[in-house]
């Protein structure tokens, strides 16, 4: 048993060594002469691989999982035409070619050349003119669909994707498949062929062979005209129906294989099952044959047995049904009385909101149609990535909902089920913005850019080559929804960032740092606590990437302090080169307003301390003065064309920032601790209110 156990492991771990050498072998067949008793086995393996190649056909449930058949196909016909060389060569040169062909000769066709000539024409006539060239076409048109059917099926991938109704592993499985599919129909397609030119091939070799042999019979062998043409025609037609058979039996096999659309069972199950379902179809039948059957003139008891046994499983199967019937009715009376005695309704899917999801209007959905050209749905997983990329931050696979509610180029964007955004587009035409500010005249419509309330034309294609070269800013409008959405992931990327979130990026940190995140957690902080930490940073747009360094600023930080403020300006202290490279220019310098040495002092004065935090509490008279002077000072910085940042003392930066977010939440504050020593800062402005 162990023995038999090491045979079969060495032939399946040197499998790709065998099979190569087994096709070397045909080739040697043709080259090498064979002896009677040697081809009368390679022919009778040629007749069971046929008879296992149509076996395995009908137990298949689907076409894929015989995929190497189309080169399987290619190999058996070698296989063939080497085995008739070799049969040729025998038939010609000794005048016999071993017991297959000899019996084939005689007792199938009973020694009569004539009856055999006439079988081997219908064979080869089936094989060529009815199945292989069926089996050719069903190929083509199925290649055909199935090419033609590949982006709608693509796209129906990537909805189900974007969805999250699968995961990109199944996605990437779906795929494959799809191309697994269109390849092998493909293939089949040219494979046919090869068993088209093996009927054609059999056709010469026979001719060849009956000319032949009649010329070297009468002439070499000195027989007489009439036994030569007998003995070697003989001969040639049971060679030709050895060969015949087994290329039969492939090329049925094709025929079903590519035939059979995608089931639940094998090809037996399909035929019992489907064939069986209609007892009315055998009730009328049966009465047809009953009443051919009595004729006087008709086989009357061959007629009468057929159409008793058609009604009897007419009648039988009718039966089965109203059992069955029965059966199904039984059990919903069960399940429907089963259901009555829970709790009238689940209500626990309503609770689901969806982190994130676009709800479009119905001349909206050709954006993520592929077939029209829309390629939303390809763009919203390079949102996916971008922000991965950016900003640290896994946002979950973004829905999008067709609402017949809205209007038809209108969108909006939602946040766990509340719109927090939403525009208009034109599909057909595209955005045009002008950076200049010139005053140009074409033929455009007038709107507003939703992402940064911009001034903005729609434009046709016909004029769009013309504004894209007077210097204005032309894109589709999957780049406008694409880059509105992703503005809003950036301003609300502190909402999307849930603990489970949190706890997905923990675990990659620790495939490979396992040793910060067993220090922080659970000992010194909750995940919790890290999560605020992270919103936090990402309210201030600061990126949360490098989580290795974040979490080692946070378990050092932890150890003196645990409040997420603290904590907060120890790992922005940490992202320090980070944060300035962000706003830093071409050179490295950073220009910065200042604060007056007063103002911060009157805005440490008026810290206090909440359970939300530390806020600055002013008068509101000086709270105004302080935020219309910041206002005109940021203007003028912005004019000048540099970013404006604001840069002041650790103890006033976090309290600052919270007064001034609600009024201008794109302005970055900094503290001096945050500037690394090798950075350049200008002070291009100051705020004072004296």
């Amino acid at each position: 048993m162990a023995a038999r156990s090491s045979l079969t492991y060495n032939i399946k771990r040197h499998s790709d060594l065998i099979i190569a050498g087994l096709i070397i072998g045909i080739v040697l067949l043709i080259i090498i002469p064979l002896p009677p008793g040697a081809l009368d086995f390679f022919l009778t393996l040629s007749m069971a691989l046929g008879l296992v190649i149509l076996l395995i056909t009908m137990f298949t449930t689907e076409p894929l999982q015989f995929s190497i058949f189309p080169s399987l196909l290619l190999v058996t016909t070698l296989y063939r035409l080497a085995l008739n060389i070799s049969s040729t060569r025998l038939i010609l040169g000794q005048g016999a070619a071993g017991k297959v062909i000899e019996a084939f000769g005689q007792f199938v066709v009973g020694g009569n050349y004539v009856v055999g000539a006439v079988v081997f024409i219908i064979i080869t006539v089936i094989q060529f003119v009815v199945i292989t060239n069926g089996s050719g076409r069903v190929a083509e048109v199925a290649a055909r669909f199935t090419l033609d059917a590949m982006p709608g099926k693509q796209m129906s991938i990537d909805a189900d994707l974007n969805s999250g109704l699968i995961t990109e592993d199944e996605a990437r499985a779906r795929r494959e498949r799809l191309q697994k599919e269109a390849d092998f129909f493909g293939a089949m397609d040219g494979a046919s062929k090869f068993v088209r030119g093996d009927a054609i091939a059999g056709i010469v070799i026979i001719i060849v062979n009956v000319l032949g042999g009649f010329v070297i019979g009468v002439v070499q062998m000195g027989m007489p005209m009439t036994e030569a043409l007998q003995r070697f025609t003989i001969l040639t037609i049971g060679d030709g129906l050895v060969a015949q058979i087994p290329a039969l039996l492939i090329s049925t096999a094709a025929g079903i294989l590519v035939t059979r659309a995608t089931s639940d069972g094998t090809f037996g199950k399909d035929i019992s099952r489907q064939f069986l379902n209609f007892p009315k179809v055998l009730l009328l039948a049966g009465t047809i044959i009953g009443a051919i059957g009595l004729i006087p003139a008709m086989p009357n008891i061959l007629f009468l047995s057929m159409a008793a046994a058609l009604l009897y499983t007419s009648r039988m199967l009718s039966r089965e049904r109203q059992k069955e019937a029965m059966q199904a009715a039984r059990q919903a009376a069960e399940q429907q009385a089963r259901q009555q005695r829970r709790e009238p309704e689940n209500v626990f899917t309503y609770f689901q909101v969806d982190p994130l999801e676009i709800e479009i209007g119905y001349n909206l959905i050709s954006l993520t149609d592929e077939s029209q050209g829309g390629d939303l749905l390809q763009r919203l997983a390079a949102v996916r990535r971008q922000c991965a990329a950016e900003l640290g931050i896994l946002v979950r696979p973004i829905r999008i909902r067709d609402n017949m509610q809205l209007g038809y180029n209108s969108y909006v964007i939602k946040i766990r089920g509340v719109q927090v955004a939403g525009g208009e587009l034109m599909p057909g035409h595209h955005l045009a913005m002008d950076p200049l500010g010139q005053d140009l005249k074409f033929n455009g419509i007038p709107t507003t850019e939703p992402t940064f309330n911009l001034p903005a034309w729609w434009v046709s294609g016909e004029d769009r080559e013309f504004v894209e070269l007077n210097g204005f800013t032309v894109v589709d409008c999957s780049t406008v929804l694409v880059t509105h959405l992703t503005e809003i992931i950036k301003q609300h990327a502190h909402e999307l960032l849930g603990r489970q979130e949190v706890k997905e990026l923990i675990d990659v940190v620790k495939e490979k740092n396992p040793a910060v995140v067993e220090e922080l957690l659970p000992d010194l902080l909750s995940l919790g606590e890290v999560q605020k930490v992270l919103q936090n940073l990402l309210k201030e747009k600061v990126p949360v990437r490098d989580l290795v360094t974040i979490l080692e600023a946070i378990a050092d930080g932890a150890r003196l302090n645990k409040d997420p403020d603290y904590l907060t300006d120890c790992v922005r202290q940490a992202l320090a080169r980070t944060i300035c490279q962000r706003y830093s220019d071409e050179k490295g310098k950073l220009s910065v307003i200042t604060l007056h040495p007063r103002l911060e002092q009157n805005l440490q004065d008026a810290i206090q301390q909440t359970q939300f935090g530390a806020y600055p509490v002013l008068e509101p008279q000086m709270a105004r003065r302080l935020l219309d002077k910041l206002n005109t000072v940021v203007e003028d910085v912005t004019l000048r064309g540099a970013n404006p940042v604001v840069l002041c003392s650790p103890r006033v930066r976090l309290p600052f920032r919270r007064l001034i977010e609600r009024y201008l939440p794109n302005l970055a504050v900094l503290s001096l601790n945050e500037i690394p020593a090798n950075v350049e800062v200008e002070a291009i402005g100051t705020v004072s209110i004296d």
